[in-house]
């Protein structure tokens, strides 16, 4: 059960404050929606950059790091697979 402290009083004595556990689960809910909606945000921009970069090379510097201009979606998707198939070195 989580614990919260009220300040409010003028004689700066800290008085707990028992919040209820299905309140402290929706606030927990709520944060983390926050932070999985951010998360996503994050990835989303993050996938939009790759694509852009990748976007911007020319046939033959993509050709020479492995991938043709169809797979560039495939990629800044799954950025951790190897389009090739062979598996990077940890």
């Amino acid at each position: 059960m989580a614990t919260t402290f009220d300040m409010s009083t003028s004689r700066r004595t800290l008085t707990p404050v028992r919040l209820g556990s299905a309140r402290f689960g929706l606030v927990r809910f709520g944060l983390d929606l926050l932070t999985n909606c951010r998360a996503a945000l994050r990835e989303r921009h993050e996938r939009r950059r790759v694509t852009a970069r990748l976007d911007g090379l020319s046939d033959m510097a993509l050709h020479d790091i492995g991938i043709s201009r169809g797979e560039i979606d495939y990629v800044a998707a799954n950025r951790a697979v190897d389009p090739r198939g062979a598996r990077s070195a940890p």
